[in-house]
C-alpha cells in the first residue's frame, strides 16, 4: 500500500493512513468495490481552543467553505490546497468539528465520507451490514453510517462542496453566535 505522507499529518495525525484503514475495513464488510469517492474526512477537536487553533492551522492549508452551528457546535469545512491522497483516492476536503457542549470528546480524526448514487440500493445490497440509518430520508442531505473499529464512515448522495453551496444560496447555514467564544 502506497500512502503519501500531507502537511498536515504531524497536526492531525496520518490522514492517508486514516482513509485507508477505513476503506480496508469497509471493504473488509461489503466487498471490494470500484475506486472510491471520498468526499471529505472529518477531524473532532476535544476543546474549543484547540478548535480554535486548528481553523488557523487549516486556514493556511485550504479554503474555507464555511462554518456554522450543526448539531450544537461549530464545523469548519475546508477545500484543502493539497487533497489526502492514498492510491487512487483523493480527498479534498476536510470538516474540523468543535466538541459538544457537555461531552467530553477524544481529539482525532472521526470519519470519512463517501459519495454513492444510491442509499436504497447501497442498503439493499448489503442486508447483513449494520448501516445506520436514522438520517436516510433527511431532505437536505441524506447519509447512511457505517461504525468500523478504526472510525465510521457516511455514505452521502452529494459531494459535502454541494450541499455547502446550496446551504449558503438558500440561508440554510446557522451562523456560530458572535458570543460563543466568549470566555475562552
Amino acid at each position: 500500500m502506497v500512502t503519501m505522507s500531507h502537511p498536515l499529518d504531524s497536526t492531525l495525525g496520518p490522514m492517508a493512513p486514516f482513509v485507508c484503514q477505513l476503506l480496508t475495513e469497509m471493504h473488509a464488510v461489503m466487498g471490494a468495490s470500484a475506486s472510491p469517492v471520498v468526499d471529505h474526512l472529518c477531524y473532532r477537536a476535544a476543546t474549543l481552543p484547540e478548535y480554535l487553533d486548528l481553523k488557523e492551522t487549516l486556514a493556511a492549508h485550504g479554503v474555507l467553505l464555511v462554518e456554522g452551528m450543526i448539531g450544537g457546535r461549530p464545523i469548519a469545512t475546508y477545500r484543502l490546497h493539497r487533497p489526502v491522497s492514498w492510491q487512487q483516492v483523493t480527498v479534498p476536503c476536510i470538516e474540523l468539528a468543535a466538541p459538544k457542549a457537555g461531552r467530553n470528546h477524544q481529539a482525532g480524526l472521526e470519519h470519512i465520507e463517501l459519495v454513492v448514487p444510491s442509499l436504497q440500493a447501497l442498503v439493499a445490497a448489503h442486508p447483513d451490514v449494520a448501516f445506520k440509518t436514522a438520517n436516510m430520508d433527511d431532505v437536505r442531505n441524506p447519509d447512511v453510517g457505517l461504525m468500523l473499529p478504526s472510525g465510521q464512515i457516511k455514505f452521502h448522495l452529494r459531494p459535502l462542496s454541494e450541499v455547502i453551496d446550496e446551504e449558503l444560496c438558500t440561508g440554510a447555514v446557522v451562523p456560530v453566535p458572535a458570543d460563543y467564544y466568549d470566555g475562552l
